[in-house]
């Protein structure tokens, strides 16, 4: 039986987690409990949703977690900007998320659509 731990974007996504929890530890301490502590939660959002979708017994409900998900997405990247923004993170760094980022993203939105059609 497969389950989330077989979807690629779950997988890539809880990669993006190690990332980001990598890049943010050299942040400002007095940012430990914002920006930090944002974007950690952000990226542990998108895997946990993906997860618990996957785990729910109707399509509709799924989905609905894929939403949420995709939605953490979105503000992980608004918090990445800022972060850059704030001279963070370097430009390549950004640059660098903005790829898995947009990889990940993708492949959401692919699963969201396949289980539309289910």
């Amino acid at each position: 039986m497969k389950t989330h731990k077989d979807l690629e974007v779950w997988r890539l996504s809880v990669d993006f987690v190690t990332h980001i929890y990598t890049l943010t530890q050299s942040f400002p301490k007095e940012e430990m409990y914002g920006l930090t502590n944002q974007l950690r939660r952000s990226a542990v959002s998108i895997p946990s949703n993906i997860a618990e979708g996957a785990a729910r017994q109707f399509n509709k409900e799924y989905i609905q977690f894929l939403y949420v998900a995709l939605g953490s997405l979105m503000e992980l990247e608004t918090q990445m900007i800022i972060a850059k923004n704030l001279n963070f993170i370097t430009e390549s760094e950004f640059l660098e998320g903005q790829l898995k980022m947009n990889e990940i993203g993708k492949l959401l939105n692919g699963l969201i659509n396949y289980r539309k059609t289910r």
